[in-house]
């Protein structure tokens, strides 16, 4: 089985997700671009049972954050756990978005995701 890492920039925090993930996108939405700094978040969905992570968070809007360092880490719920793929270990990763979200808000330099999905908003 697959086994992806990752940290955050100070160390502090460790995570990984075991097997596939679910699915892989991208998000132009407002909250995403203000939480990333940049124009777009690259994250992962595995299942929560998947995802195990060690080190101590912080956490606002649902979001877990390094405390020390800032870095943006991941969400999860008893289901699922969306992981912020930039912080993996690995780069670039294996892993290619399957849709993206909010492209009303996506930069007009930036191009579509070939083969991706595109939504205006939200996955309905």
């Amino acid at each position: 089985m697959t086994i992806l890492s990752g940290k955050c920039l100070c160390g502090q925090v460790q995570v990984s997700v075991r097997g596939e993930p679910l699915r892989v996108g991208i998000c132009h939405c407002t909250d995403c671009r203000q939480e990333s700094g940049s124009a777009f978040t690259f994250f992962g969905i595995w299942s929560a049972e998947r995802f195990e992570h060690a080190g101590e968070t912080a956490e606002f809007g649902g979001r877990c954050f390094c405390p020390r360092c800032g870095a943006r880490l991941f969400s999860v719920d008893d289901r699922e756990a969306e992981i912020k793929l930039g912080i993996l270990s690995e780069a670039p990763t294996p892993l290619k978005p399957t849709y993206e979200l909010w492209i009303k808000r996506r930069e007009h330099w930036l191009v579509p995701i070939e083969g991706a999905e595109q939504y205006e908003e939200d996955r309905t």
